[in-house]
């Protein structure tokens, strides 16, 4: 490793490591979110469309979903220096039901400085799971770069 990224930016995790949110995605951040995002579909707005669809209620836009867990990797990362996604991959499992308590989780696999990057490329795997029972809806790993923050010194 270059002694001049391990003086700014000594390793930043270990194997393991792992970092949440809890959030309640109720019918009005839903339809909120689905709007802005401009997801049209009734399963996201209209509650007689979706009470008669397979899920039985309104679920929430993956994109909401995958938004949010995106925005957990780049909060937690972004603590520690520059972060940049470098890529995604992710499965839908199950829909998120209106009013689920919903638990987002990043766990880090590895963390291995690139000198060709000049910083640390961070792998995670992650999930989202109902925090009452524990459905898991997404599955997801991520690959992400982190440098050090702009106006550190490397040398």
């Amino acid at each position: 490793m270059s002694t001049a990224i391990a003086a700014v930016m000594p390793h930043p995790f270990a194997g393991g490591e792992s970092w949440s949110r809890t959030v309640t995605l109720d019918a009005a951040s839903i339809r909120q979110f689905a709007t802005l995002a401009g997801d049209d579909n009734p399963l996201h707005h209209d509650d007689a469309a979706a009470a008669a669809g397979p899920f039985g209620t309104l679920i929430a836009s993956a994109t909401q979903v995958l938004a949010l867990l995106m925005g957990l990797d780049a909060a937690s990362l972004s603590r520690h220096g520059l972060a940049l996604g470098l890529g995604f991959a992710f499965k839908l499992q199950r829909a998120v039901p209106a009013g689920a308590t919903v638990e987002f989780v990043w766990t880090v696999r590895d963390c291995v400085y690139k000198p060709s990057l000049q910083g640390y490329v961070v792998e995670l795997d992650g999930v989202v799971r109902d925090s009452v029972n524990a459905t898991v809806y997404v599955t997801a790993q991520g690959t992400n770069l982190l440098r050090p923050s702009p106006g550190e010194s490397t040398g």
